[in-house]
């Protein structure tokens, strides 16, 4: 999406811009940069001005986390590197699952209260009481925690009955978040030609990696 010339001259946002969204929101169309503008006046974390490879960095590094906890819960109740002393009982999955939970619940209380008092990007530091007395949108949060605990069970269930490959492709996560972001969201509207094209090419090529691995799962040997 392209910016011109009057409308940057007049909307975009600079050091100390104190106008309130509404006088945007009140024109914005989806899909426009009023709109991404308006988005960026509201996040914490600003946009514009940020280190790409910064962000590009933590995003790589987001997606190696994400991508290795499921392969390692696969180890740990299945084993594979027979590393537990013979004779020793595997872990169950719904034991490996609260371990799972209790490490990423300190891990992630570790994290924010580092972050609240050393935030990255420019961001003023916070406090844990301010943290508590703030509620506005918490309930979205702690929905997005439940969901995510009720997936991960689920899904570690689902990777003991039907195996982990199986159970990780379920997710779609690819797929179904890009569902979310255009069709809730309204990302990607009245983008160019070649986003669309490049968005359909990643959505076919996932939907028919999906489809090999669901048939690969019917041709298992029972030995």
């Amino acid at each position: 999406m392209r910016l011109n010339n009057s409308f940057s001259d007049t909307v975009e946002p600079q050091n100390g811009d104190s106008r309130d969204c509404d006088t945007i929101s009140s024109h914005a169309k989806v899909g426009t940069a009023e709109i991404i503008i308006q988005v960026e006046e509201r996040r914490s974390i600003k946009v514009f001005g940020s280190d790409m490879l910064l962000g590009l960095g933590l995003v790589f590094l987001a997606a190696a986390s994400f991508s290795i906890f499921s392969p390692a819960f696969n180890l740990a109740t299945n084993d594979q590197w027979h590393t537990v002393t013979n004779g020793s009982p595997h872990l169950v999955v719904y034991t490996a699952f609260v371990y799972f939970s209790v490490s990423c619940f300190v891990l992630e209380i570790c994290l924010n209260v580092w972050f609240l008092y050393r935030l990255m990007a420019g961001v003023p530091a916070s406090s844990i009481r301010a943290y508590i007395k703030d509620w506005n949108g918490r309930h979205c949060a702690l929905l997005a925690g439940l969901l995510c605990g009720f997936g991960n069970g689920f899904k570690f269930m689902g990777g003991q009955a039907a195996g982990y490959a199986a159970s990780d492709a379920v997710q779609a996560l690819p797929l179904v978040s890009t569902v979310w972001a255009i069709v809730l969201f309204g990302e990607y509207r009245r983008s160019s030609r070649r986003t669309y094209l490049l968005l359909t090419g990643m959505l076919l090529v996932f939907v028919i990696a999906l489809a090999a691995l669901i048939d690969s799962a019917g041709h298992r040997k029972a030995s």
